[in-house]
């Protein structure tokens, strides 16, 4: 599940990043670096637990399921906290940096 869970991730934020200008300007290529490493990773570790168990792999407990299901929300959501940080700290198109130099009237 998390296999599938980052797949999906890594496949729509693609999509968004590579029609949309506007996500080009804000960095949503680093989440698609992120999600695309987190995915390949995952599969170099389902085909060695493949290699290990053999077609038990493909019948796991539910109990597993719901473990690597919570894994994969985990990471994404991981993933969008650090892009959220690294707008912040970039902060592309000087919103943060208005925000604190403005005066309060």
């Amino acid at each position: 599940m998390t296999l599938l869970i980052t797949l999906i991730a890594a496949v729509i934020i693609t999509i968004v990043w590579y029609t949309s200008p506007k996500a080009r300007k804000l960095k949503v290529g680093l989440m698609c670096y992120m999600y695309w490493g987190a995915s390949i990773m995952w599969l170099v570790d389902a085909l060695f637990e493949y290699k290990e168990q053999g077609a038990g792999y493909f019948t796991p407990a539910t109990a597993d399921m719901i473990n690597d299901s919570f894994l994969g929300i985990c990471v994404v959501a991981l993933g969008t906290v650090v892009w959220l940080g690294t707008m912040l700290i970039s902060d592309p198109e000087g919103v943060v940096r208005k925000a604190l130099t403005e005066k309060k009237q």
